[in-house]
């Protein structure tokens, strides 16, 4: 009777493993297609960004040498970050303003990165601005930090080198 408790045990134990450990994969697999361009490489200050399967390009990147997730948004005016993210990097809140979002007029506070980082890529001295309504832990990547670079879309890519 003992033992077959034990095997029962065992075989319960075994499946609990088996969904964990594809949880873990399917989680992996999930990950990598919202954000496929977790390790960014270039050289000569080129970064070649990969669109995920909703169509945007996600990245992950550095603030002031923190590591952070980029949603790369042209239509941006410039860097927004989520409050809970701009208190976990210290970034100073300054001067209250107004910004137009898609979903309307909403407050924010300005704020200075000492360094923004994509890959190559290292900006300093950017502008942004902390937004308490926005929600999660990615950052829009906006003209603030764009505007000093080229880029074009190719195909599925999007390629930002500095200028020449």
């Amino acid at each position: 009777m003992e033992s077959n408790k034990l095997g029962k045990g065992m075989l319960t134990a075994a499946w609990v493993i088996a969904l964990v450990l594809l949880t873990w994969f399917f989680n992996g697999i999930l990950d990598r297609r919202h954000n496929p361009n977790v390790n960014l490489s270039g050289g000569s200050k080129t970064v070649t960004l990969q669109r995920n399967h909703q169509g945007h390009y996600v990245a992950n990147g550095k603030i002031n040498g923190q590591p952070v997730t980029f949603f790369v948004d042209t239509g941006a005016t410039s860097v927004a970050i989520p409050r809970k993210v701009a208190q976990r990097l210290n970034l100073e809140e300054k001067s209250e303003i107004t910004v137009s979002t898609a979903n309307g007029r909403t407050k924010a506070y300005l704020t200075r990165l000492d360094t923004v980082t994509l890959g190559d890529i290292t900006l300093s001295d950017v502008g942004g601005h902390v937004s308490p309504s926005m929600d999660g832990e990615e950052i829009l990547l906006g003209m603030s930090f764009l505007k000093y670079l080229t880029f074009t879309q190719q195909a599925d890519q999007l390629i930002i080198k500095t200028p020449e």
